[in-house]
């Protein structure tokens, strides 16, 4: 395997499943969640009447 001194050592990065998240992240996904099931089953429900 070849020697990439310029990138970063793998044992030191961190990727989105390993970092910490609180309530705040958790709300947003919520309401995105929220908005998505609203746009794709309450609007075209709606406009059938």
């Amino acid at each position: 395997m070849d020697d990439h001194s310029h990138e970063p050592d793998p044992d030191a990065r961190v990727t989105a499943p390993m970092q910490e998240f609180g309530s705040r992240e958790v709300g947003i996904g919520a309401a995105v969640t929220l908005v998505g099931l609203l746009i794709a089953y309450a609007v075209p429900f709606l406009a059938t009447f």
